[in-house]
């Protein structure tokens, strides 16, 4: 495995996708958004859990202490109902919290649906001895995953709300992860002049 390859788990929670009951939308969107976006190399690890506490911690843990992976995103189980648990289980395995995601997910989302209020979604980082990686809870609707990560563009593609995806990868470069490129068509990256390789470093 080359050393710049980045590990991303994707972990989808719900009850009725996990339990057979219908087809997991989520994991599907996040996985054909991140091949349209990156251009470097990347490896993904793909979990469908229940809304569980207890399984939910379970599998970020093992996404970053044993997968090793750089960036873990989950989907679903952020709203107010009682079986929604994604953020209590993110923020039980973190050591850093990392408002800002949140509060961006939500001015985008605001833009569509006056209940975006009601989403709860964290990102947080998750430190070990050797590793780290950034966790980050997305809504569970496909076209919302994708107007998060993206943003939103004008008719003519000018960025009128920044995406949270542009911030993602000098995030990653902070925790000592994998240097990280995205096509800027789909999303633009932003780093200070000083953290940006020359394109064939």
């Amino acid at each position: 495995m080359n050393e710049e390859t980045v590990r991303i788990g994707l972990v989808s929670v719900s009850d009725r996708a996990s339990g057979g009951v219908y087809q997991d939308q989520g994991i599907p969107a996040l996985a054909d958004w991140l091949k349209a976006a990156l251009t470097s190399p990347f490896e993904l690890e793909s979990r469908l859990i229940a809304d569980d506490r207890p399984a939910i911690e379970a599998a970020l843990t093992e996404l970053v202490d044993q997968q090793r992976c750089d960036l873990v995103i989950t989907t679903g189980g952020t709203g107010p109902a009682r079986r929604d648990v994604t953020p209590e289980a993110t923020l039980a395995v973190a050591t850093k919290e990392m408002p800002g995601f949140g509060e961006q997910m939500r001015q985008i989302s605001l833009h569509f649906v006056p209940t975006a209020i009601l989403s709860r979604q964290v990102a947080v980082i998750r430190e070990t001895a050797d590793h780290a990686a950034l966790i980050i809870n997305l809504p569970g609707q496909p076209k919302s995953i994708r107007e998060t990560l993206e943003g939103l563009k004008d008719a003519d593609g000018k960025q009128l709300v920044g995406g949270i995806f542009a911030a993602v990868p000098y995030c990653i470069d902070l925790i000592g992860g994998p240097y990280i490129e995205t096509d800027d068509a789909v999303c633009k990256v932003f780093r200070p002049k000083s953290a940006i390789r020359p394109k064939n470093a």
